[in-house]
């Protein structure tokens, strides 16, 4: 099975941007889409953005489209987010997730098996 670990979350400032990485164990990395949620304190875990096993085709919630950026480098088994123009209301713990499901939507955290431990990001004004 898969196994991910997330990195690069901290504190910063509204304006402020951030990149998170996910780092993926095993081969088989490049066979799954790939996803990132995060889960604010007494909220619901969201979905923030989505790619695709291949890199081809990436998705975004309405919250972050345009100031956030998920990519992936299936060579070093890594998936990022690049968050630009940070926003208090984008603190949150950031999940780094793993699809499973092929027909299930990206945009639903039930399609996702693999989970990382999150990082936390803390955006202050």
């Amino acid at each position: 099975q898969v196994q991910l670990v997330e990195s690069g979350g901290g504190w910063v400032q509204a304006g402020d941007s951030l990149r998170v990485s996910c780092v993926a164990s095993g081969r088989t990395f490049s066979n799954y889409d790939m996803g990132w949620f995060r889960q604010a304190p007494g909220k619901e875990r969201e979905f923030v953005a989505a790619i695709s096993w291949s890199g081809d085709n990436t998705y975004y919630a309405d919250s972050v489209k345009g100031r956030f950026t998920i990519s992936r480098d299936n060579a070093k088994y890594t998936m990022y987010l690049q968050m630009n123009s940070l926003k208090p209301e984008d603190t949150a713990v950031y999940y780094c997730a793993g699809k499973t499901r092929y027909y299930g939507s990206v945009y639903s955290r039930t399609n996702y098996t693999y989970w990382g431990q999150g990082t936390q990001v803390t955006v202050s004004s």
